[in-house]
């Protein structure tokens, strides 16, 4: 029924209305630096975006700005960075979180409520204080490797992997128990049980966790310039911030450069958006 929704609950036009104004209003900002990075600086200064909707035919439309972008930065060698920082941040997380949330879940061992209270809690620490710390463990008077795609690697795998455990193994909770001890009834180890049954089924919350992983990655700029910095191996999001000079000079060239690194992203998001919905719903009501 068009009046209904599919589980049968009547649509509220008052709910449908407010979600297509936040909706609008949450695009909007984004829409503004679509049309500026097709205008020239000169009238992105003098006037605002909508002034170019409004007049669009006295609008100074260029497409200077991506082709600067493209011909005079090194941006494309950034995008690259950043999917050889953004892919590897993104798996070895789920990977390590996946084994502990199937222990979590289906396993027993002392104090296992608390570790799992503890790992929760390390969600609403600042990522900052541990900045300090970790630029003495990583840089020169430590292991030496701050400034190489490792040490982000493992910064993105370590803040990642408490979100991810209890994604996980809250999904993981929900899954059939009967599956799992027929496993066990028929020998299968807990090796066979998790890759053959456990992970497939699971699929939902890793894509969903995928997708949260790839985008926070992606759009880091305090932990890529902190440990990277800006040399050949700076991610997109330096690359950008670099554009914008200090008295300003560049802005026309970062909305440009900000709509061309968007691109994977958005691939990824929505590729992956039906994961996301479900995989972040299905284990919300668990313990």
């Amino acid at each position: 029924m068009r009046g209904r929704m599919a589980d049968g609950r009547r649509r509220s036009p008052a709910a449908i209305i407010v979600m297509i104004v936040l909706a609008l209003l949450w695009t909007l900002p984004t829409f503004g630096m679509l049309v500026t990075s097709f205008r020239s600086r000169t009238d992105a200064a003098s006037s605002g975006w909508w002034a170019a909707l409004v007049d669009p035919f006295e609008t100074g439309w260029t497409l200077d700005n991506y082709q600067r972008v493209l011909e005079n930065t090194n941006l494309g060698g950034a995008l690259v960075n950043s999917v050889v920082v953004a892919v590897p941040a993104t798996v070895l997380p789920i990977m390590f979180a996946a084994f502990a949330a199937y222990a979590f879940a289906f396993t027993r061992f002392p104090l296992k409520e608390l570790f799992f209270v503890l790992i929760v809690a390390l969600m609403v620490v600042p990522i900052q204080v541990a900045f300090q710390p970790l630029l003495d463990l990583l840089g020169p008077r430590g292991l030496g490797i701050s400034g190489d795609f490792v040490s982000v690697w493992l910064l993105h795998t370590g803040f990642g992997m408490p979100l991810a455990i209890y994604i996980l193994r809250n999904y993981m909770s929900g899954l059939p128990t009967s599956v799992i001890e027929s496993a066990k009834i028929d020998g299968a180890s807990h090796y066979q049980t998790f890759w053959r049954l456990v992970a497939p089924m699971s699929m939902p919350a890793i894509a969903a966790f995928a997708t949260l992983q790839f985008l926070w990655v992606w759009n880091d700029l305090l932990i890529a310039r902190l440990f990277l910095g800006g040399g050949s191996n700076t991610t997109v999001i330096v690359a950008l911030q670099q554009l914008l000079g200090t008295q300003g000079q560049g802005a026309e060239l970062l909305t440009a450069g900000a709509f061309l690194s968007m691109l994977l992203p958005l691939i990824v998001f929505f590729s992956l958006q039906n994961f996301l919905v479900r995989g972040m719903t299905a284990g919300s009501v668990k313990g």
